[in-house]
C-alpha cells in the first residue's frame, strides 16, 4: 500500500520542517535512508546505556550533588537531537534518492516503536526516583511509560483503520521538551528537579500532568475523530467493529498482565528492578506494535493473541502465586534477555525477508543482482 502521512503540528510545520530541509542538503546522495534511521537509533541506545552506567537504579539524581557528570546531560541533548533530526529527514532523503520502499517505512516505524520507550527511560534519570523527599515513584514511571506507548500504538491503530498515519502533535513537542530538559539540567544542575517550581508542584508533576492532558484531551480524541471521519466518508479499511478493534486486543492484554505483575508481585519487582522491568515493557510493546504495523502495511489481519502473551502469562502467574519465591528477580532478568533477543531476531528476519522480496539492500542503495 502507498505510504501516506499527515503532519499538522504547528511546531513541525513552521519551525522544524524548515530546519530539516536545510539539514537534508548536507546528506550525501549515496547514503541509504535506512542508514540514517539506524544511526539515530544506535545513538539513543548508546546514550541509554551510558546513563544506565551512572544511574542503574534511577537514584543518582536524587542524591546531592547529583552523581551523573554534567557532560552526560549535554551528550543526551545532542544524541536526542540527532536521533530526532535523522528520524525526520530519513523519509525526505528516501524521496530525494528515489528509494522509498515498504522496507524503509517498516524500518523507520519499527525502530521508532522501540526508541519511544528508550527516550522515556533515559529521561527518568533526570528526575530521579522517589527517595521519600523528592523524585517520582517507580509506579508513576510505569504509568507514564504506558501512556506514551499507548499513544504510539494509537496512531498506528488509526493508520490500520484509515490507511493514513496522522503524526501526533505530541511527537515534536515531546522531542523538543526532552532536548530542552537535558540542556536545562546541564545548565542549572540536577537540583532544580528536587525543588518545587510552582505552587508547591515540581517540574516532574507538571510534565506528568501535561502528558496525561495531551494524551486524554488531544491525541486520543484526535484518533477517534479521524476514524469517525473515515467512517462517514466510507474510506475505512475494515467494515466490522471487531476487525477494527482487533489490533488493540494484544496491547491491552499485555498492559493488563504487566500491571498485574507490578501490583501483585510478592517481592515488589518494579521497585527492586525498575530498569530491567521497564526495559522489558518497552521491548514487549515494540514487538506487539511491529506486528500491527506489518499487518497494516500488508493488508493482513493481526492475530487475536500475540505469542508473547503466553510465556508472559506463565511468568506472571508463577511470580504472583509465590512459585518463583526469591528467584523472581533472576527470572525477570532471564525473561527480559529472551524477549530482547526474540525482538532483535524478529527484526533481522523481517528485514532480510523484505530486502530479498524487494530485491534491495537494507543499508545500501546498490541494487541486488538477480539470482
Amino acid at each position: 500500500s502507498q505510504y501516506s502521512a499527515v503532519d499538522t503540528s504547528p511546531l513541525s510545520v513552521y519551525i522544524m520542517q524548515p530546519i530539516w530541509n536545510k539539514i537534508i542538503k548536507i546528506v550525501p546522495l549515496w547514503i541509504a535512508p535506512n542508514l540514517l534511521t539506524f544511526s539515530g537509533f544506535v545513538m539513543i541506545l548508546f546514550n541509554y546505556f551510558l546513563i544506565s552506567f551512572y544511574d542503574w537504579d534511577y537514584t543518582a539524581s536524587g542524591t546531592s550533588p547529583g552523581l551523573i557528570p554534567n557532560w552526560v546531560w549535554l551528550f543526551s541533548a545532542f544524541t536526542t537531537f540527532c536521533a530526532y533530526a535523522l528520524d525526520s529527514i530519513d523519509g525526505k532523503h528516501a524521496r530525494r534518492t528515489q528509494s522509498s520502499t515498504p522496507l524503509g517505512e517498516l524500518f523507520d516505524h519499527g525502530l521508532d516503536s522501540w526508541a519511544t520507550s528508550i527516550f522515556v527511560l533515559s529521561f527518568f534519570s533526570v528526575c530521579s526516583r522517589d527517595n521519600g523527599k523528592t523524585g517520582v515513584s517507580v509506579y508513576t514511571m510505569y504509568i507514564y511509560l504506558s501512556i506514551v506507548l499507548f499513544n504510539f500504538m494509537c496512531s498506528h491503530w488509526e493508520k490500520y483503520n484509515t490507511g493514513v498515519l496522522f503524526l501526533p502533535w505530541g511527537y515534536d513537542i515531546s522531542q523538543v521538551i526532552l532536548i530542552g530538559g537535558y540542556l536545562f539540567t546541564s545548565a542549572v544542575g540536577v537540583e532544580i528537579w528536587q525543588k518545587p517550581l510552582l505552587l508547591g508542584y515540581y517540574i516532574t508533576d507538571i510534565l506528568v500532568i501535561l502528558l496525561i492532558g495531551f494524551s486524554l484531551f488531544l491525541s486520543f480524541p484526535q484518533t477517534l475523530y479521524n476514524i469517525h471521519r473515515a467512517h462517514l466518508k466510507k474510506t475505512l479499511k475494515n467494515d466490522s467493529l471487531y476487525e477494527g478493534l482487533l489490533p488493540l486486543v494484544s496491547p491491552l492484554l499485555l498492559f493488563v498482565l504487566l500491571t498485574v505483575w507490578v501490583v501483585l508481585s510478592p517481592s515488589n519487582i518494579l521497585a527492586k528492578q525498575p530498569r530491567v522491568f521497564l526495559w522489558m515493557v518497552g521491548v514487549a510493546f515494540s514487538n506487539v506494535t511491529c506486528k500491527v504495523i506489518i499487518c497494516q502495511m500488508s493488508g493482513t489481519r493481526p492475530e487475536l493473541l500475540h505469542w508473547f502473551l503466553f510465556p508472559l502469562a506463565l511468568v506472571v502467574y508463577a511470580a504472583i502465586s509465590g512459585l518463583l519465591g526469591w528467584m523472581e528477580e533472576a527470572v525477570l532478568a532471564v525473561f527480559t534477555a529472551l524477549v530482547t533477543a526474540a525482538h532483535v531476531h524478529y527484526g533481522v528476519c523481517v528485514g532480510r525477508q523484505l530486502s530479498e522480496h524487494l530485491n534491495i539492500y537494507i543499508f545500501s542503495l546498490k541494487k541486488r543482482v538477480q539470482e
